[in-house]
């Protein structure tokens, strides 16, 4: 099933402790269902001293945030998405929110055939 937010969406956070903040999605943990939001979810991990980071320091990553707590935003308001199939054998994500067309998931063209037996 494909998911409902993609790589460079802007989403809306809806809980955990980063609720209520908006950014870009990074990346797509699909095997974990996980997502990463630029600014969002900061976390501080200490490094140490290596041979690639003589420093070592204190570093701030994105921690990875489950799928489900995030909604694309849609003309500033989060929203819902609906998947649908055109006339043309197209699908895309629609917003459940006015309606809007978010992505192409795969562009028609061939109409599927049944193999005979």
């Amino acid at each position: 099933m494909p998911a409902h937010v993609r790589k460079g969406d802007t989403v809306y956070v809806r809980s955990g402790s980063a609720k209520g903040q908006t950014g870009e999605i990074v990346r797509v943990d699909v095997k974990h269902s996980r997502v990463y939001v630029k600014g969002v979810n900061m976390r501080v991990k200490h490094m140490r001293p290596t041979q690639a980071a003589p420093q070592g320091g204190i570093v701030q990553r994105e921690m990875p945030i489950h799928i489900s707590n995030v909604s694309p935003v849609v003309d500033g308001k989060p929203s819902r998405v609906r998947f649908v199939t055109k006339a043309d054998g197209s699908k895309v994500r629609v917003a459940a929110k006015g309606g809007s067309e978010l992505s192409v998931l795969h562009k028609g063209g061939r109409q599927k055939t049944k193999k005979p037996h």
